[in-house]
């Protein structure tokens, strides 16, 4: 049983940078979907697609960015986790070093990054950070 299937994503992609795979796995959900787009939208992965695996279940194959060989997510830290949320409001939404990372934020409007948020004056739940 997974108590964080988003954090079991972002380890898994980790996790295959540090191998130099070019494409990584993950079951599907919504939420992850969600951060995967913007992930994809801020240019840290190429994109995904979901497929279905040969037990039937769908899962996210998300294509992997690099520049020069070297990973394009050079980290990326889960900030709410299951046993402890983090919300904030719009003007406090923390910024991944001085705003060239990202956070990604749930909020009423969907999930979207921190300058996205921050434009929209929305707060929310801060799901991870990436840089």
């Amino acid at each position: 049983m997974m108590n964080d299937p988003l954090g079991d994503m972002l380890t898994r992609i980790r996790n295959a940078q540090m191998r130099g795979k070019s494409t990584v796995r993950t079951p599907a959900s919504k939420l992850r979907a969600w951060v995967l787009d913007v992930l994809k939208n801020e240019g840290y992965i190429r994109g995904y697609e979901e497929v279905t695996n040969a037990a039937g279940h769908n899962e996210l194959e998300i294509g992997l960015k690099y520049h020069d060989g070297i990973p394009v997510i050079r980290e990326v830290a889960r900030v709410s986790k299951p046993g402890r949320r983090v919300y904030t409001g719009a003007k406090a939404i923390p910024q991944v070093r001085q705003g060239l990372g990202v956070s990604i934020v749930s909020t009423p409007k969907g999930v979207m990054s921190d300058a996205a948020a921050r434009s929209a004056n929305v707060g929310g739940e801060v799901l991870c950070t990436v840089f």
